[in-house]
């Protein structure tokens, strides 16, 4: 019985290093940023990009005993382009949401970012810097999931804020048509903020995730303050804009998973990943889901194949890492009716799961 739990304990150790998709490296070399970011494509995959709390947390664990600031992936070097992004990571913008304000505008000819809300069909963009009213989110409370806060924050206090106390900022249509953010927003007259902004920053390695961790000082309105931006690990490992040209530790990242741009069968794909890198890759939870979804928007197929497998003697599906299925994203129930399916994903909005016919032929994923 105590081997048995030992083994466990081992297996569960082993999942926690290998299981983890992509992997942060500290450089302790000072590099300007378009130094340390060759570095990091020669050496690793790119410049650190940063998706969420638990990556911020995995940096600041990395950094213990170096210095207290280091160059990320994050810049802003597109000319005042600007692109409308969630709070709440893992909600994509799309073009759908870019007619965010039908009843008017907030904008007055200003460089204003940060998303206000008047009611659940006019919403537009105020400055980020004005103290206002906010709402967040809360995903684990499934009575009451948003919550206006009387108390008045800059946009980037209240996300904070409710990043600490709550999930973050209240983000996506999903949210917006919500009937009970109706109701929270008709018992005040004040107009929130709340998750939506738009901002000129992009990530080294091309993603479009949306996460972002500025500190307080930071003021989207202010261009060419500093184009490169640093993690400080003694502010809790909040960003700030620096000139691109001072040198600096960084972080790289390394890749664990590839896409591959070749239409296979599943079973042939599955071949293809064991021959050539690791295995089909395996999904075990939302971080891991929305890593994905960025991978597969540069695919060919509308699906691609993902190890993920239907056993027809026994009923249930299974991950080819021997996983088991407890995260799931799929479309609708699969039926598991037929022999010989396999499970792939939507490479567009949405990114859910579908059962697919082996034989059918798409782009696929490989862990490395």
């Amino acid at each position: 019985m105590q081997w048995s739990l030992i083994l466990l304990f081992l297996m569960a150790q082993c999942c926690f290093i290998d299981c983890q998709l992509y992997e942060f490296h500290y450089i302790n070399e000072n590099k300007t940023w378009t130094e340390a970011q060759q570095y990091c494509r020669e050496k690793h995959t790119d410049l650190a990009t940063v998706t969420n709390m638990t990556d911020m947390e995995r940096l600041i664990n990395i950094s213990v005993g170096y210095q207290t600031e280091a160059w990320i992936g994050l810049y802003d070097q597109t000319h005042g382009t600007r692109t409308g992004f969630w709070s709440l990571p893992g909600e994509e913008f799309s073009d759908d949401d870019s007619n965010l304000n039908p009843g008017g505008t907030y904008d007055c000819g200003k460089q204003e970012n940060c998303g206000l809300l008047v009611n659940t069909s006019t919403r537009g963009y105020a400055s980020c810097s004005i103290q206002r009213y906010f709402l967040c989110y809360n995903e684990t409370n499934t009575t009451h999931k948003y919550h206006l806060i009387e108390e008045l924050k800059t946009w980037q206090e209240a996300q904070s804020y409710c990043r600490e106390k709550h999930t973050d900022l209240m983000s996506g249509m999903n949210q917006l048509l919500d009937g009970e953010l109706e109701e929270v927003m008709k018992s005040t007259h004040r107009k929130p903020f709340f998750g939506l902004f738009r901002d000129t920053w992009r990530w080294s390695d091309g993603s479009s995730f949306s996460f972002r961790n500025w500190n307080n000082d930071f003021n989207n309105n202010q261009p060419n303050s500093g184009q490169c931006a640093t993690t400080v690990f003694e502010d809790g490992g909040r960003w700030k804009n620096e000139n691109c040209d001072e040198k600096k530790p960084f972080i790289c990242y390394s890749d664990k998973v590839i896409l591959i741009k070749e239409n296979k069968s599943w079973e042939d794909a599955l071949n293809y990943c064991r021959q050539n890198h690791h295995d089909l890759v395996t999904i075990t939870n939302m971080d891991d889901q929305r890593w994905i979804q960025q991978k597969v928007k540069n695919a060919s197929t509308p699906f691609v194949w993902l190890g993920l497998h239907y056993t027809w003697t026994l009923h249930f599906w299974v991950w080819v890492s021997d996983e088991e299925v407890s995260f799931e994203n799929w479309a609708s129930c699969p039926q598991g009716n037929d022999c010989d399916v396999s499970g792939a994903m939507e490479t567009r909005r949405g990114h859910r799961w579908l059962e697919k016919k082996d034989s059918e032929t798409f782009n696929f994923v490989c862990s490395k």
